[in-house]
């Protein structure tokens, strides 16, 4: 994974202004609040999958979940 993209988004004119007033490295707080949502929606993919899998192999979620962890641990 390589490279930057530019993200715009609109927002209201008085909150830039509020955020710039209080020091508020904009640009900083939009990258890591998307990258939080991304991995908070990665998450609960995961999850969705394991119990997919444990469903599918009539085993608990619990054992799936330890199975995954012992495997990426390797």
């Amino acid at each position: 994974m390589g490279g930057w993209v530019t993200v715009s988004t609109k927002v209201r004119r008085e909150l830039v202004e509020r955020a710039k007033r209080h020091g508020v490295n904009i640009s900083e707080v939009l990258r890591r609040a998307l990258e939080e949502e991304v991995a908070r929606r990665e998450e609960e993919e995961a999850r969705r999958s394991a119990r997919r899998i444990a469903r599918e192999l009539r085993m608990p979620e619990e054992e799936v979940a330890r199975l995954i962890r012992e495997d990426r641990s390797r």
